[in-house]
Order: structure tokens, then C-alpha cells, then sequence
């Protein structure tokens, strides 16, 4: 392993809170208008690295923790990878059996195509394989939102007590994207990999969603980054949702935002 990638995991495993990454944080008013016209409260974060600027709508909200659902997928996978609990992103998971929220997820699936149907029987087998132990010990090395899983193997990042801000969502995506966190360089390939939505001839779009049903209102993730010319820009997009016509609005919203600020 190269002495500087060495380094830098040695002291994020050694730094169990991490603290903010920019030096200023900036409100764009325009970006709080795509979210009134699109009829939805809702925060959204954007850092860039560039200028070392935390863009936000809604400061006060960004800071709030929520559970993270399904975005939280991405730091399973990774944890579940970087230990081998699963060989990798083509090896088969099951779900199960049992009948689910949604037909698409009543299928054994590899973590590719898990990550793109966002299945979350299959998320909660690997979490099971992975074990409360290890899964603890990634998600503080992840320096993840409050680092809580409680006792409950495969619904903590459902139900709580595991949470996390838009702002500490960013962060982690920056630490990640900059090879600060303490993960096998594959790790992080495949989960670039399997979490590329959109590729053009001047960028790449990869995120994650994620929604939590069972609240009032009920509330709807997106995170992920943009790269372009080279450069990544992560960001993370949470907003109320009063039911699953507001759903598609939390892709659509944040593509709104990112091509205000010029990167998409």
C-alpha cells in the first residue's frame, strides 16, 4: 500500500468525529426557489472543494439529523465489501422470501443490481453478514452521522437510532471521495461503480436515494456527486414528501440545484 494512502487511513481510523471540511458555508437564494416551485420544504448541500465552500439551502435544516433509509446503502456496501462479507458486487444475495413494499424487491439480487432497485431485504442480509460487530466498527471508521446502530442488526439505519444531516452526509461523501476514510482502494472502485446513474460527455452523476415511509410528513433522501473535469463535488438533498407522488422530486430537485450552480 502507498505509504501516503497508509497514512491517511491510520488517522481516519483514529478520528472518530470528524469535523467540518469547509471553511465557509454559503446560502444561495435561488436554490431555496427550486424548492418552493417545486411545492416541498426541503435542504440541499453542496461542497466545493475548489474554493473549500459549503453550498446550502436551508443552513438551519441542513444541520438536522434524520435516519438515513436507504442511503445508507452506500456505507453498507462499502462496510460489507471492505470486510468480504460479500465476495463482491456480482455475488448473489438472497431476500428472503417473504413478501415486500414493492414487487421488484421480491428477488434475490447481486449488490449492482441491489444498489439500482434499491432492495432493501437483500441491504439487510448483508448487513446480517456483516454482524453487529464489524458493522459498529465500519460505521465509526466511516465517522458516519452520530455512529449509533443500537442492537438491531437490519434496521438501525431504518428505524434509527443510527442519523444523519444533509451537511454530514457531504462530508462523508467527501472523505470518501478523497480516499480519507480507511477502505481498500477496490472497495471504493466498486462502489463507484455500481452507483453511477447518469454519464455524459462532460459529467458523471452518482447517488443514492432514500425515503422513509412511515412519518408525517414523510421524508425523501438524495445524495451522491457530480464529477466533472476531473473534479468531484458531493452533495446531499433531503426534503418532506406527503406521499409517493413527491418521490421522483428528490432526483429532480437536486438536478435542479446542481445545474443552477453549473454542474450539470
Amino acid at each position: 500500500m502507498p505509504i501516503k494512502r497508509f497514512i491517511a487511513q491510520v488517522i481516519a481510523a483514529a478520528v472518530c468525529c470528524p469535523g467540518a471540511i469547509a471553511q465557509t458555508q454559503k446560502e444561495i437564494p435561488e436554490l431555496a426557489g427550486i424548492f418552493k416551485a417545486n411545492g416541498v420544504a426541503g435542504t440541499f448541500v453542496f461542497y466545493d472543494l475548489a474554493t473549500d465552500t459549503m453550498v446550502v439551502s436551508d443552513g438551519a435544516r441542513a444541520q438536522k439529523r434524520f435516519t438515513p433509509a436507504s442511503t445508507f446503502k452506500i456505507p453498507n456496501a462499502l462496510i460489507g465489501l471492505d470486510v468480504r462479507a460479500v465476495e463482491n458486487v456480482d455475488a448473489v444475495l438472497p431476500y428472503g422470501g417473504k413478501p415486500q413494499r414493492f414487487k421488484q424487491w421480491e428477488k434475490d439480487m447481486n449488490l449492482r443490481n441491489a444498489m439500482k432497485a434499491s432492495n432493501v431485504p437483500v441491504f439487510q442480509e448483508l448487513a446480517r453478514r456483516i454482524g453487529i460487530g464489524r458493522m459498529q466498527q465500519g460505521v465509526k471508521n466511516l465517522g458516519y452521522g452520530n455512529m449509533e446502530i443500537g442492537t438491531v442488526i437490519d434496521r438501525f439505519w431504518l428505524d434509527g437510532p443510527l442519523a444523519i444531516s444533509a451537511i454530514e452526509q457531504t462530508e462523508f461523501l467527501h472523505r470518501l471521495l478523497t480516499e480519507q476514510l480507511p477502505l481498500r482502494f477496490e472497495t471504493l472502485s466498486a462502489l463507484k461503480e455500481i452507483t453511477l446513474l447518469d454519464k455524459t460527455d462532460t459529467y458523471e452523476l452518482h447517488g443514492k436515494t432514500g425515503w422513509i415511509f412511515d412519518k408525517t410528513p414523510q421524508l425523501g433522501w438524495f445524495i451522491g456527486w457530480v464529477e466533472r473535469d476531473g473534479v468531484l463535488y458531493p452533495f446531499a438533498l433531503n426534503i418532506d414528501m406527503k406521499g409517493e407522488a413527491d418521490a421522483p422530486k428528490r432526483i429532480s430537485i437536486a438536478r435542479e440545484c446542481l445545474k443552477a450552480l453549473r454542474k450539470l
